[in-house]
């Protein structure tokens, strides 16, 4: 737990400013979407995604998080969610179509990244030691507000790896004494049946590219795979503990 909170501290003390504008770029891209949803908007978004999974698998669990004993596999998870981002930007195949049955769940979901900080002030924690904006969870619940929002056509792989991300973050509230993340965890249930709803009332599993068995299978194997080697890990944490 010292380790965990120890590197969010160093990761937070040098690189504020660039979180700072990373923040503004989402804001901005957000608004764009909302009010303008243009074409190169939509584009820009994608690659923002891109760029800040990309951060957060090299900057944050690569670099800063490197005292963590699992820290390679999450910086691999991120860049397959980073990939799988570009074959999207590339393929085309998430719209980004505004749908406003969602809003309540995907403006506080988008909204998040803010209440993290302040969530983790509350509980008496201060400035580097807090979850910030731009770390793991925050994107993660930013991103899920952000598809529900514009949840008409989005690509249920990024969907679910997201989903699986918030479920990890259940074991993170115990073991290293991060409340914060009950948030996230707590939001990614009602934000999974939604979209599973959304998919199958428009029928998109007619018309997924790849085709939706192959996304099943890969996607089964990417969790099962990194399923196994967090709990192996984990295991071995306790084992250290005791």
């Amino acid at each position: 737990m010292n380790t965990f909170w120890k590197t969010i501290a160093e990761y937070n003390s040098a690189t504020w400013m660039y979180q700072i504008f990373i923040v503004l770029i989402g804001v901005f891209l957000t608004l764009m979407l909302l009010r303008n949803p243009q074409r190169w908007v939509k584009i820009g978004m994608k690659i923002y995604f891109i760029s800040t999974y990309t951060w957060i698998s090299v900057v944050y669990y690569h670099i800063y998080c490197s005292e963590r004993s699992y820290n390679n596999v999450l910086s691999i998870f991120w860049a397959i969610m980073a990939i799988a981002w570009l074959w999207d930007l590339l393929a085309g195949y998430t719209q980004l179509e505004r749908n406003p049955k969602y809003n309540v769940l995907g403006y506080l979901l988008v909204l998040m990244p803010f209440i993290y900080p302040v969530f983790s002030m509350a509980r008496g924690l201060s400035f580097p030691g807090i979850t910030s904006p731009v770390m793991p969870c925050s994107v993660v619940t930013f991103t899920i507000g952000l598809l529900l929002l514009f949840s008409r056509k989005s690509n249920l792989f990024i969907i679910l790896l997201l989903c699986h991300w918030s479920l990890i973050g259940l074991s993170k509230t115990y073991f290293f004494k991060i409340p914060e993340d009950f948030l996230l965890a707590s939001a990614s249930v009602p934000a999974l049946y939604l979209f599973f709803k959304e998919y199958y009332l428009t029928d998109l599993h007619k018309d997924t590219k790849p085709k939706a068995k192959f996304i099943n299978w890969l996607l089964i194997a990417v969790c099962v795979g990194i399923g196994i080697v967090l709990t192996t890990t984990l295991v071995i944490e306790l084992y250290k503990d005791a």
